[in-house]
């Protein structure tokens, strides 16, 4: 029986620190505040649940310490290494802007053929 309730403690100690350490926008279904307390007066289901349901597993992001400024800015900055460059652009912009790249190669092919049409006039 004390391997069960070490165990247990184990899971506890971990969610806590997990749940501590977890910036606001990582948390999901209920304030952070509230796992936490939820975490100590249920430890084996509160723990479950905090893994199972109350953080966000979508994106791996660097372990944070407590003091860690990071932690407290609500703009989580994507490591730059692992996300690549994103297309922010509408649809409208991304037409608007592949119509100048063609128009500006419509151009210079004209210029192209007036330049050839003048060269072989001079000859």
């Amino acid at each position: 029986m004390p391997f069960l309730a070490l165990l247990v403690f184990v899971i506890m100690v971990a969610a806590l620190v997990d749940a501590i350490t977890r910036r606001d926008d990582q948390v999901r279904h209920l304030p952070k505040f509230a796992w936490i307390v939820f975490i100590i007066l249920l430890p084996l289901v509160g723990s479950v649940l905090w893994f199972a349901l109350g953080r966000e597993w979508g994106r791996a992001s660097e372990p944070m310490s407590f003091g860690d400024p990071r932690r407290w800015s609500r703009e989580a900055e994507p490591p730059a290494a692992a996300s690549p460059m994103r297309d922010t652009r509408t649809t409208e912009q991304q037409l608007a802007d592949l119509e100048r790249e063609e128009r500006a190669a419509r151009l210079e092919a004209e210029i192209r053929r007036r330049r050839s049409a003048q060269e072989d006039g001079a000859n």
